[in-house]
């Protein structure tokens, strides 16, 4: 499998598409002001005791307070507001060596025991704001490296449950004791496995290194504060996602692909090789017909092979698919096994729109009837093996004697989703040869030389039609400038843009 990402980067965000041989997998959007982040670090105040569920609302600057249940306290959470207050105070080092920790906590104890209105108190985000609800958050904070991560006031060394072999669980548990620092427990990730020692030591190095610049970003404040940000969503998913089944890296922005070059010799020396730099004038995700394969893989329905299609909707309790055979020819013997054939293809699809889309929450798939309990068990384990891939936490029901299958999927930020259905013209925008007009007023004000016109499809055939008495070779004369006409597979049909060669709107 060739594995390859895309990053479009601007300004204000930046698209992340991940390719497995070609067909596009995961989509990422981030905005450049993105605030409240999963694994941002706020010092926040708490606003409110909510005794009845156990927990407490916290201030951390967003619109919501940000809800906080006493099992996300962490045992050492008075560790941690001494360690708050000594720093505040500026009698704390970064260095917990001899940090003298608190007594842990109760584990059924109640949260008016351990914070009272008012207090300021470091919290992380474990999920993004979604909906009418305001980010969750955790008081039990950790840094996150490519095979481990930190755990400030903490001893406990525990290694990831997906690596399953006795041998290689005790070898990574005896190498890290004997290199973590004191005062510091430690999670090791899945991809430690058979790492070796020079690489643990290094991103132990580097996670100690971003626990100083934690430390450092405290301070007095009245305000909520963000004291400390993951890093940016880019580096972030290649230090989850990296493996060897990456081919090409290519990006549009020269300061992020400068930022990714630096990351991926940090984690693997000589990968940045793979990291390319786009310049062309065609916009990135166009040129990688990243453009085109969202079009079709956003709608309410979305095709498959051989006139099979789902259909998804979404709703505020949960996501439901439903499955349909469409006009698909019958190649099977029977209805039996061509339901097995279709819905085997939909396990597929339906596991890569998860990802794709970031669905989250209760999923209901309502896959075509089938009346053996061996076919149903095939179709079970078929989700089982493409869900495989997929890095939220998820769990999956056996196929319901209704034909239904249930699962979860972990939700820590608001799905992606792209409108890809447009409005009948005839009622609600004004003529599309306006349009036309629109976009040559414009380019008469313009006085430099060179522009390049984004457009639908359509319209670029429309303004190119013609070998010597096209619209673009008219207004080309009559305004004496170069104008390039750009199709854009991602734009609405009367959806225009003028550009400078620096890809600069005008």
């Amino acid at each position: 499998m060739k594995t390859e990402l895309v990053i479009s980067a601007s300004s204000d965000q930046a698209d992340i598409a991940l390719l497995e041989d070609g067909r596009l997998q995961e989509l990422i959007k981030e905005k450049g002001d993105d605030s409240f982040s999963v694994g941002d670090v706020y010092l926040g105040t708490v606003k409110k005791l909510a005794t009845s569920l156990n927990a407490a609302f916290v201030d951390v600057g967003y619109e919501k307070d940000a809800f906080l249940h006493y099992n996300d306290l962490g045992p050492q959470i008075k560790s941690w507001q001494t360690y708050l207050r000594r720093t505040l105070k500026g009698k704390q080092l970064s260095n917990i060596t001899n940090f003298k920790a608190e007594p842990n906590i109760e584990k059924d104890g109640n949260i008016g025991d351990v914070l009272k209105q008012g207090d300021q108190i470091l919290v992380q985000i474990t999920k993004e704001p979604i909906s009418t609800k305001g980010p969750r958050i955790t008081a039990e904070l950790s840094i996150a490296g490519r095979f481990v991560v930190l755990v400030p006031f903490s001893n406990r060394v525990s290694v990831s449950q997906k690596i399953r072999e006795r041998e290689e669980k005790d070898r990574l548990k005896k190498l890290v004791r004997s290199i973590k620092p004191k005062g510091f427990g430690v999670i090791i990730r899945t991809v430690a496995k058979g790492q070796s020692a020079e690489e643990l030591q290094a991103d132990l190095d580097n996670l100690v290194r971003k626990w100083s610049q934690l430390h450092k970003g405290i301070k007095r404040s009245n305000k909520p504060l963000r004291i400390f940000r993951e890093m940016n969503r880019a580096s972030a998913f290649l230090r989850d996602v990296f493996n060897e089944s990456f081919t090409s890296i290519t990006i549009d922005n020269k300061e992020l692909c400068e930022e990714v070059k630096e990351y991926l010799d940090e984690i693997k020396p000589g990968a940045s090789k793979m990291v390319k730099e786009y310049s062309g004038q065609m916009p990135l995700f166009q040129f990688s017909s990243v453009d085109r394969q969202i079009k079709g893989a956003f709608g309410r329905s979305v095709s498959m092979p051989k006139g099979a299609y789902l259909i998804i909707e979404h709703t505020e309790a949960m996501h439901v698919v439903d499955v349909n055979s469409g006009n698909r020819t019958n190649t099977a013997e029977n209805q039996e096994a061509n339901a097995l054939q279709v819905n085997l293809l939909s396990a597929v699809e339906v596991a890569r729109q998860l990802r794709l889309r970031d669905m989250g929450g209760i999923v209901v798939i309502d896959f075509i009837d089938m009346n053996s309990a061996e076919n149903r068990k095939v179709v079970y384990e078929k989700m089982h093996e493409e869900m495989k891939r997929d890095r939220a936490r998820h769990k999956i029901l056996p196929i319901s004697r209704f034909g239904l299958m249930e699962l979860t999927r972990q939700r820590v930020r608001p799905e992606t989703n792209i409108t890809t259905r447009e409005e009948n013209p005839d009622n609600l925008v004004e003529a599309p040869i306006q349009v036309i007009d629109a976009i040559a007023a414009k380019l008469a004000q313009i006085e430099i030389r060179e522009v390049y016109v984004h457009v639908h499809p359509f319209i670029e055939a429309y303004l190119t039609k013609g070998l010597f008495g096209s619209i673009k070779k008219t207004w080309q004369k009559k305004m004496r400038k170069k104008i390039i006409v750009v199709p854009r597979d991602a734009f609405t049909m009367l959806e225009w843009k003028i550009m400078d060669k620096e890809n600069k709107s005008l």
